[in-house]
């Protein structure tokens, strides 16, 4: 014999306290439920709209220096740490916790070109225009922390200086590239491709021997600092001020250029960029990628984004506009992850997209970037018409990935 009985746990459906909601079951079977995607498509065309309503990146502002902003360098050991440079030679120490500067030093005469931190976090490397090279230490509390640990007096003006990832080395750029040692008053290797002055150089975060510079004529050139001679070149249409390496992928890069766009290369073949990331009204100035390597984050001269700069102070932002601060409840939490996906899902339909990527820009900037898509179409126009009128195979089609690249030479190329 069969008997069937009804069970109830009280623990399924009664309140620990009062504070506390009540527990709804619901039945997922999607026959039962046949207004599913018109509910969930005005709940993500709803979350699309509070993220816009609720986006304000700003978060603060450091204020204290004199001078514009001109570089500033995170340290690698503490995440809370800040140091910037200005263009009266100061070197200001930040707690990015209390958002208040904790050393203000007189580093330099006149620019601080570069600013680097030491992969152990103990001592900050900085060059200026009075062409030396000076380390700081990065306890705060020292008794000696208003002098330098140690000073170089270089024979040429450097304008930039980047700390290997892993040991006691760092390159400095200007005239050549030179690579030293913590331990030595002489660099260790210096490089040199053509005349021109290097304006930057960066290390490869996972590839920790490889570094990259970028050179005044319009060149990006690889190196490998356990080799006398560079590794590549390759040469744009116009100049690239910066390059950032992507934390996660070891072989790729992101070039910021002086023609409003910023490149992404992978190092194994520079013959076309990856990407191409447009939408800055005036030239490119720095980049940075987040550390996950998914994201990265560029400055212009537009004055759309600003961190360190001629306003003397330091900003810091959001990388999400409308995240919220702080800690957040559990259901705070299931809350935005859920926004999250119906956002995702629905991210193509054409109310939702156009939302999300509306941006409110000042009006210079608006119509400026108005003018370059106006341009960009006639310029395409153009050669669509020049093709039609052509014999076939005279006007080929470039891809835009490649039309940037002028030529990409190695160092066996250029000894032959």
């Amino acid at each position: 014999m069969k008997v069937k009985v009804l069970s109830r746990n009280p623990d399924d459906y009664v309140r620990e306290t009062k504070r506390d909601i009540h527990r709804v079951f619901r039945n997922y079977d999607p026959a039962l439920h046949p207004f599913e995607a018109p509910r969930e498509y005005t709940r993500a065309l709803n979350a699309v709209k509070l993220d816009r309503v609720f986006a304000k990146p700003f978060i603060a502002s450091l204020d204290g220096h004199r001078d514009g902003v001109c570089c500033m360098c995170k340290s690698k050991q503490k995440l809370n740490s800040l140091f910037s440079g200005s263009c009266d030679g100061e070197l200001r120490q930040w707690n990015l916790t209390n958002r208040h500067c904790i050393r203000a030093v007189q580093a330099h005469t006149g620019f601080v070109r570069g600013l680097s931190c030491s992969h152990d976090g103990r001592v900050v490397v900085s060059v200026g225009d009075d062409k030396t090279i000076k380390y700081w230490t990065t306890d705060a509390l020292s008794e000696d922390r208003d002098k330098p640990i140690n000073t170089i007096v270089a024979k040429s003006l450097y304008t930039g200086v980047d700390h290997h990832w892993s040991e006691a080395t760092f390159a400095t750029c200007g005239q050549t590239v030179d690579i030293w040692n913590d331990e030595r008053s002489e660099p260790v290797r210096s490089y040199r491709w053509g005349t021109d002055s290097v304006n930057s150089v960066r290390f490869n975060p996972v590839e920790a021997n490889l570094c990259i510079s970028t050179i005044s004529d319009r060149s990006i050139v690889l190196y490998d600092i356990r080799a006398a001679v560079p590794l590549n070149k390759v040469v744009l249409k116009m100049k690239s001020n910066v390059v950032a390496w992507n934390p996660m992928e070891a072989f790729v890069f992101t070039a910021a250029n002086e023609d409003h766009n910023l490149y992404t290369f992978d190092m194994r073949n520079l013959n076309f960029a990856m990407n191409v990331h447009t939408d800055h009204a005036d030239a490119v100035l720095d980049v940075d990628y987040a550390p996950t390597g998914k994201e990265f984050v560029s400055g212009s001269y537009d004055r759309y984004l600003l961190s360190g700069s001629d306003e003397t102070n330091v900003r810091i932002w959001k990388a999400r506009a409308s995240e919220k601060l702080g800690t957040l409840t559990p259901r705070e939490q299931t809350a935005a992850r859920y926004n999250l996906k119906l956002r995702e899902k629905f991210a193509y339909h054409p109310q939702i997209k156009r939302i999300s990527r509306h941006r409110h820009v000042p009006k210079s900037i608006y119509n400026t970037l108005k003018e370059k898509r106006t341009m960009k179409e006639a310029q395409r126009k153009k050669t669509q018409n020049l093709r039609t009128h052509s014999k076939p195979g005279a006007v080929p089609h470039v891809a835009e990935r490649a039309k940037h690249i002028v030529s990409n030479t190695d160092a066996n190329e250029a000894n032959e």
